[in-house]
C-alpha cells in the first residue's frame, strides 16, 4: 500500500493548511491521520456535533484523534434547526453538509486553510446530495483525488496500523429515518438507543430504520445473523420497543447500506418534484 499512501501524501502536501471534516469513520480517520503526518500543525480535524451523531461515534472519534496526536476540534452544527433538513426530503444530506461546511468555513478562513472531506471513489457512484454542498464551497476530496476506493481505504488503514481499518460504516442517525418523515431529536435518540440495545445482544453490525412517525423499527442484520436473530426475537422485540418504538420488525432482506434509498422515487413523487 506504499504507492497509494504516497499519492495521498503528495496530494495533501500541495496544501499549506487543511481542515478535515472528521466523523471518526474509516475514510475520514485515514484522511485526518495522513494529513496530520504530512502537514503537522497545518492539519486540523473537525467533528460536527448534533443529535444525529451517536454518542459512541463521538467518543470513538475523540479517542482516535487523541491516540494519534491529531489536532481535533468539535463544533456544534445547526442542521436540526433547518426546516429543509427536518423535512427529510431527498436532499436532506445537502442541508446537513451545508451546516457542516458553514461551521468549518470560519475556522478554515481564520487558519488560511482548505476544507476537505473523506469522500472516496465509491461515493462518487452513489446518491450523495452532500457532494453538491461540497462542490459549491470548493471542498477538497483528497482520497478520491489519490485514487482511493473503500477497499483501498481499509487496506491503507491496515498497513498503517489504524484500528479504524475494520470499523463498520456508521452514517449519521438521520440516515435511518425514512425519507419524508420528520427528523427530530426524539426519533434520533430512539434509534440510537435501539441500535445499542441490539448490539448488547451480540450483534455488531445493525441498522434500526424508523418508519411511521418513529413508531415502527425495521431492524436490519447481516444474513449470517438471521438464524440467531430469529432465536432471540423475543429479546430483540422487547429491547427495541423499550427504546420507544411501538413495533419491532426484522427485515428479511438483511443488512445493506443505503436501503432507504429505495424510498427516494416515492418521496419525490409525493412532493410533485424531480430528484436532484
Amino acid at each position: 500500500m506504499t504507492e497509494p499512501i504516497d499519492r495521498l501524501r503528495e496530494r495533501l502536501a500541495r496544501e499549506r493548511r487543511i481542515v478535515v471534516g472528521y466523523s471518526g469513520g474509516a475514510d475520514s480517520a485515514l484522511l485526518a491521520y495522513v494529513a496530520a503526518r504530512t502537514l503537522g500543525e497545518g492539519a486540523l480535524a473537525v467533528t460536527a456535533v448534533s443529535p444525529s451523531l451517536a454518542a459512541a461515534e463521538r467518543r470513538q472519534a475523540r479517542a482516535f484523534a487523541a491516540e494519534h496526536g491529531i489536532a481535533h476540534l468539535e463544533v456544534c452544527t445547526d442542521e436540526g434547526e433547518r426546516p429543509e433538513y427536518a423535512a427529510n426530503g431527498a436532499d436532506r444530506c445537502f442541508h446537513c453538509k451545508s451546516a457542516l461546511f458553514e461551521a468549518m468555513g470560519p475556522l478554515a478562513r481564520m487558519l488560511g486553510a482548505a476544507m476537505a472531506v473523506g469522500t472516496n471513489l465509491d461515493d462518487l457512484g452513489d446518491y450523495r446530495p452532500g457532494r453538491r454542498a461540497a462542490a459549491q464551497r470548493g471542498v477538497l476530496t483528497p482520497l478520491a483525488d489519490a485514487g482511493f476506493d473503500k477497499a483501498a481505504v481499509r487496506a491503507a488503514s491496515r498497513a498503517l496500523g489504524l484500528r479504524t481499518a475494520a470499523k463498520p460504516a456508521a452514517p449519521c442517525l438521520a440516515s435511518r429515518v425514512a425519507y419524508g418523515e420528520p427528523v427530530t431529536p426524539e426519533v434520533l435518540a430512539r434509534i440510537e438507543a435501539a441500535e445499542q440495545a441490539v448490539r448488547e445482544l451480540g450483534f455488531t453490525e445493525v441498522r434500526v430504520r424508523a418508519h411511521s412517525g418513529g413508531t415502527v423499527a425495521r431492524v436490519e442484520l447481516p444474513d449470517a445473523e438471521a438464524e440467531r436473530a430469529v432465536a432471540l426475537r423475543a429479546r430483540l422485540d422487547a429491547g427495541v420497543r423499550a427504546c420507544g418504538f411501538t413495533f419491532c420488525a426484522l427485515d428479511l432482506g438483511g443488512f445493506a447500506s443505503g436501503r432507504l434509498n429505495a424510498l427516494l422515487p416515492l418521496s419525490v413523487t409525493s412532493r410533485g418534484g424531480a430528484a436532484r
